[in-house]
């Protein structure tokens, strides 16, 4: 069986499965973005009647 993008012979179990090679897959479904890099503190004001100070 061969890869359905670059006629390369698939080895991988999963790569016969779907008919893709691992580098033909990650070109056509490339990862989605990391959301944990776009994290960030939020400055928020304090409840009102709730003392913050010692």
């Amino acid at each position: 069986m061969c890869c359905r993008l670059c006629g390369r012979p698939l080895t991988g179990a999963d790569s016969r499965r779907t008919g893709l090679g691992p580098t033909c897959d990650a070109k056509l479904h490339p990862p989605g973005p990391d959301i944990r890099s776009r994290r960030h503190e939020v400055v928020q004001d304090a409840l009102p009647g709730i003392d913050d100070t010692p």
